[in-house]
C-alpha cells in the first residue's frame, strides 16, 4: 500500500458552524483533542473554546518526537486536525463553570498531508482499499475486562460470580449501568452487558458499526470503563491475563463486509448461508493469522492468555458454533441476513483497535483477492487431539510468545503493506525492546521455584 500523499478533507464551513453552535449551546469551556499513538494509548491536549474555531480550520500543532512511533526529533512538528463528527460532551467532567467536550483528531504533517504514523490513518487507508472493491467493513468487538479493588498486586476482585451470573448486591452491575449510560450519552451504541466467566470479569457489547467509527468507539469505551470504575473507587483493567488460573480477557471481533445495504457474507444458496466472499475472507484470516497476531495480541502478557484450557484459541482453525476454534461462524437465524458474520476470537482488548481492525481487514481482503480456499471446518475439540492428529490435519498453532509473534510479523509482506513502512518498523522496534526487557527479568515464579533448591 503506497504511502499517504493526499491531504485529508478539510472541515467545511457548515461543519465548523455546527460544532461552534453546539459548543455554545452546551456551554463548553474546554475541548479535549484526542488521538492515539502507535501502541494504542490515548493522548490528549486541552484547548479553550475560544480557540476552537481556529483549531477546526488550522489544527493544533504539537511535538511529534515525544509521541511513541511518530517522528524523530529533527522532524517533530505535527498537527492535530479535529474530526467534527466526533464532537461530544465528556459526561464525567464537572459542569460548573462550563462543560468539557472532546474530538478525535487525525495527525497530519505541517503541509496537511496525513502522517504515516497515525493509527487512525492506517485504518482509513485499509477501509478505502475495501471501498475500492465495493465493500464496507463492519465490526462489533466484545471487549472483556476485570474490576479490582485497586491497581496494586495481587489483584482483588469485587465478586465471585461466573458467566451471566447476577450476584446479590453486585456493585459491578452499578458500574456497568453507569458505564453504559455514559457511553450512550457520548453516541456509542451498546447492545448488552453481562458478567463473564471468571470472578469479577465483565463485558459490555458495542453495537455493530463501520470499522473506523468502531475504533474511535473502542478507545472511548476503554476510557469510560476506567473512569466510571475510578469514580466508584475501584480499578478496571483490560490487561489480557491479570490472574493466574483464571480466564484472560479477550476482544472477540465479529465482522462482515457489506455491498451497499446487502451483507456480502450471506448466501441463500449455501447450506450454512455463508457466501463465497465470506469463505475467502475467512481463509485469508486463517492463512495470515500468525502474521497479524503481533497486532491483535501486542503485549508480553497477551500470550499468557493464549494457552489451552481457558477459552482462548490456540490453533488456527474455524468452525460453526465451536468455541475452541480461532474463527467461529455463528448460527444463521432466518430473516436476519444482515447478521451473518464471522467471529475472530484471538484478539485481546489491550490492542490498538485501529491497527487491529486494519490487519484483520487486510488479511480478509487478501483471501478474497487471491481466492483462497477455505479448509474444512473443525467441529471437534482441538484441545483433545494429540499433536500428531493436529499435524495430520494441517492445523497450525498461533505464536506462543511475543518473540514468535515478532518473527512472524517481520516476515509478512501483507502486514508491512497494511501498516505502511513507518508504523511497521516503529511498531516492531518497540516490541523487540519489550521482549528483550521482559526476558531479562527474574520473576517471583523463578525465585519461589528455584532459589530454595538450586
Amino acid at each position: 500500500m503506497p504511502a499517504p500523499t493526499s491531504a485529508l478533507p478539510s472541515v467545511s464551513d457548515e461543519q465548523k458552524a455546527y460544532v461552534l453552535s453546539l459548543a455554545k449551546k452546551q456551554d463548553v469551556k474546554f475541548v479535549r483533542l484526542w488521538f492515539t499513538d502507535v501502541l494504542g494509548f490515548l493522548k490528549s491536549v486541552s484547548i479553550t473554546v475560544e480557540e476552537l474555531g481556529n483549531t477546526l480550520e488550522r489544527g493544533q500543532e504539537f511535538d511529534g518526537s515525544s509521541i511513541e512511533g511518530f517522528a524523530r526529533i529533527d522532524e517533530s512538528d505535527m498537527v492535530m486536525m479535529p474530526d467534527p463528527n466526533t464532537f461530544c460532551i465528556i459526561p464525567w467532567r464537572p459542569r460548573e463553570g462550563g462543560s468539557v467536550a472532546r474530538m478525535f483528531c487525525d495527525i497530519v504533517e505541517t503541509d496537511g498531508t496525513p502522517h504515516a504514523g497515525d493509527s487512525r490513518w492506517v485504518l482509513k487507508r485499509n477501509v478505502e482499499r475495501a471501498a475500492e472493491l465495493g465493500y464496507t467493513f463492519y465490526v462489533a468487538p466484545e471487549l472483556e475486562y476485570y474490576y479490582f479493588r485497586d491497581s496494586n498486586p495481587p489483584p482483588q476482585g469485587l465478586d465471585e460470580g461466573g458467566y451471566f451470573d447476577l450476584t446479590p448486591m453486585d456493585v459491578a452491575s452499578d458500574l456497568r449501568r453507569d458505564t453504559i449510560l455514559t457511553l450512550e450519552s457520548m453516541g456509542v451504541g451498546v447492545e448488552s452487558s453481562h458478567h463473564e466467566v471468571s470472578p469479577s470479569q465483565h463485558e459490555i457489547e458495542l453495537r455493530y458499526t463501520d470499522a473506523s467509527t468502531m475504533a474511535d468507539n473502542a478507545m472511548t469505551y476503554r476510557l469510560v470503563v476506567k473512569e466510571i470504575a475510578m469514580k466508584f473507587g475501584y480499578h478496571a483493567t483490560f490487561m489480557p491475563k491479570p490472574i493466574y488460573g483464571q480466564c484472560g480477557s479477550g476482544m472477540h471481533t465479529n465482522m462482515s463486509l457489506f455491498r451497499g445495504d446487502k451483507n456480502a457474507f450471506y448466501s441463500g444458496r449455501d447450506r450454512h448461508h455463508l457466501s463465497n466472499t465470506a469463505r475467502r475472507f475467512t481463509a485469508g484470516l486463517l492463512r495470515h493469522a500468525a502474521e497479524i497476531t503481533l497486532i491483535t495480541n501486542q503485549w508480553v502478557n497477551s500470550y499468557k492468555r493464549l494457552v489451552p484450557g481457558f477459552e482462548a484459541p490456540v490453533y488456527v482453525s474455524w468452525a460453526f458454533r465451536n468455541r475452541s476454534d480461532l474463527i467461529r461462524v455463528p448460527t444463521y437465524k432466518p430473516g436476519r441476513e444482515n447478521a451473518m458474520r464471522i467471529e475472530l476470537r484471538s484478539p485481546d482488548p489491550a490492542c490498538n483497535p485501529y491497527l487491529a481492525f486494519a490487519a484483520m481487514l487486510a488479511a480478509g481482503l487478501a483471501g478474497i483477492e487471491n481466492e483462497y480456499e477455505l479448509p474444512p471446518a473443525m467441529e471437534e475439540n482441538l484441545y483433545a487431539m494429540t499433536d500428531a492428529e493436529r499435524q495430520a490435519r494441517n492445523i497450525e498453532q498461533l505464536p506462543e510468545n511475543l518473540c514468535e509473534a515478532i518473527r512472524a510479523a517481520e516476515r509478512s509482506p501483507l502486514l508491512r503493506e497494511c501498516l505502511g513502512d513507518h508504523v511497521f518498523e516503529k511498531y516492531i522496534e518497540n516490541k523487540k525492546i519489550e521482549w528483550e526487557t521482559y526476558r531479562a527479568q527474574v520473576t517471583d515464579y523463578e525465585l519461589k521455584r528455584y532459589l530454595p533448591v538450586l
